[in-house]
Formats: C-alpha cells, structure tokens, sequence
C-alpha cells in the first residue's frame, strides 16, 4: 500500500509499506480508499512546520484524516460493516488501511457521491460548531475563515435555521461563500464591517461567531464582530505559526465588558436535554447527520472541488496551500488504481 508520510517542513513523501488485509484480527475491517480529503488549514500547518498541536506525533508522521474507501474485508467478529461498505474515516491519506470496528467509521448510504462524502467527517466538525454553542435557530451566525470548515459552517447554518454572513479575506473566498449559501458576505477588513453588520442585523448584532481561522487578526475580528453576550464558537488554533502577539486577545473592551462567551470546539457538545448513556451529538453522530444531508441533496460540498488530483501529486498540493493560493479550497486526492 502506499502512505503519504511527513518527515519534516515541507518534506512530503508517498512510501510503500506492507499491509496485510488478509489475516485480520476479530475486530478488525480491511479499507481499500477511493479518495481523501485535503484540509488546507490544519494540513499546511503541519506540512509548513507550525508548532505541534499537543498529541501530535514527532516526525515522520502520516497525514491528512479524511478517507472515503471501500471495506474489503472484516474480522470474525465484526457486525458493524459488511464487506462492500463505503465508510468515511479519519483515517490519512493510503491507498488503504486496517482499523477497529469501535473506530470513527461511519457507512455512507447509497446515492451519494465520493466527492460529497469524503468531506462528512470535517463537516461533521462544522455542525459541531453549532451544537457546542447550543445554537437556536433564529439566530444570526457569523463565519470568519471560509476553508472546508468555513463553508462546512456556511452551508449548515442555514439547513439549522441560521442567517449567516461570512467574513473572508478575499473577493474570491467572498463568492465561494455566497456559492454555499451564506445569506451575506463581506471583506473583515472593511474599514464599515461594524456598521455593515449592524445594519445586517437591524442593530441586533451578531449572536454566534464561528471562528475556523487560525491568525490573531481573525481572534480579533470575531471578539469585535459578536454582540454583548454572545460567544465565539473556536474550531481553530489561534496563532498556530503566527508572530508574538501585538494585542491582547482577551481585552477589556472584547470580551469582559462585552460579557461574551468564548467555546472551544473539542470534547462533547453540549446538551440541555442529554440522552441517558450517550452522547446524542458524537462525531459518528453528526457525520451520520451530515452524510444525511448529503443524500437528500441539500449539502454539496463537491460544487466547491477546485481540484482533483492523482495521490501521486500530493506535493503539488502542499505547495499550491503553503503559498496561500486562494482559488484552492476542495481538493480531493484519487486512490483508485491503488490495490
């Protein structure tokens, strides 16, 4: 099998490794993949050098975590998958893998396409977004940072009963939002963003932020854009590879007299009625219910793919993300003529 593997910034190799998918333990499926996904903002982190996210393994390490494949075979004692299955995984990018059947592997229904359901896991994290913050629907959400998770949040918001503006760094990120449903869109550097907002939302302001970008600037931006009272909902890793700090992100006049709510979008969501013995909005899920979405048609991540590219062209992709080229959102590696 072939496994793209990091040794160091910028060090991106495709290697060989023997796996065997025919002697499986009891709980074990063997995974053929068709296609992974390539989320630009984590994985230019890891492949530009940025520091370490805390667990993450020293180098060499595997990457990506977005795996649409095919289970070739299972273990005596798994009743999860059936030989046939197209699971969506966590799993990097390889042209194949052996996982536990007690893993994030989720079954993708019939009629819904590759292109589509590779994206599940990391839209998945999108609608944790909203059901961390306990979201109401009615509410205004503002999106900063429109990359997979970014427009994973676009395009969900509305489907919960959102009216969600984007805030985006560029007119070409700005159409890509308008494309996946944000009812507005505007520049975060416009020197009006405040009274544009406030006329947005008849000077009700902002009540969720959803914050997906990693730069200080986009901290600020989402602590000066919610109303009082509100909260900020964090997928990202604020100043991951980012220069010491020119301001304070926790000031005053942004978060203490603003009373707002800052929520780290990790661990379990939250819940005001829980189901007795389980969590009700688990990663599997919220992939199940995205996965859903994607089937009845309401939710196409594939309408935004900007490239499709042969495993073998891996690097190329790095790169094109390590320069910051803003026409590449969606990117979707090809593993079929792998076995």
């Amino acid at each position: 099998m072939k496994i793209a593997m990091l040794y160091g910034p910028r060090d991106l190799r495709i290697e060989d490794l023997v796996l065997d998918g025919d002697n499986l333990e009891a709980d074990q499926i063997y995974v053929e993949t068709e296609v992974t996904g390539f989320k630009i903002g984590t994985d230019r982190g890891n492949y530009e050098g940025a520091e370490q996210v805390p667990g993450a393994p020293d180098y060499p390490r595997w990457v990506g975590d977005s795996n649409l494949g095919i289970v070739k075979n299972i273990g005596s004692g798994v009743t999860k998958f059936k030989v046939g299955d197209r699971v969506v995984s966590r799993h990097p990018h390889a042209s194949a893998y052996i996982a536990r059947d007690s893993e994030s592997i989720v079954v993708v229904p019939d009629g819904i396409d590759a292109e589509d359901a590779v994206f599940s896991h990391l839209y998945a994290l999108s609608m944790h977004c909203y059901t961390k913050a306990l979201f109401v629907p009615g509410e205004t959400v503002a999106v900063v940072g429109v990359g997979v998770l970014g427009l994973g949040a676009v395009a969900l918001g509305p489907l919960f009963g959102a009216r969600v503006v984007a805030l985006v760094n560029s007119e070409v990120r700005l159409d890509m939002a308008k494309q996946m449903g944000a009812h507005e869109a505007f520049l975060s550097d416009d020197p009006d963003l405040e009274a544009k907002l406030d006329a947005w939302t008849a000077g009700a302001g902002i009540d969720l932020v959803i914050l997906t970008a990693n730069p200080w600037p986009a901290l600020r931006t989402s602590m000066q854009a919610v109303r009082p009272n509100g909260r900020v909902s964090i997928v990202s890793l604020p100043g991951r590879g980012e220069e010491p700090l020119d301001f304070n992100p926790l000031d005053m006049r942004w978060f203490y007299f603003k009373g707002i709510s800052l929520i780290a979008v990790s661990e379990q969501a939250g819940d005001i009625y829980p189901a007795t013995g389980r969590d009700r909005f688990d990663n599997d899920q919220r992939c199940a219910h995205v996965l859903s979405l994607m089937q009845d048609g309401r939710l196409e991540p594939k309408r935004l793919v900007t490239h499709r590219l042969h495993y073998s062209e891996m690097v190329q992709a790095y790169e094109m993300a390590y320069h910051r080229e803003k026409n590449m959102l969606n990117v979707v590696f090809n593993w079929k003529d792998q076995t």
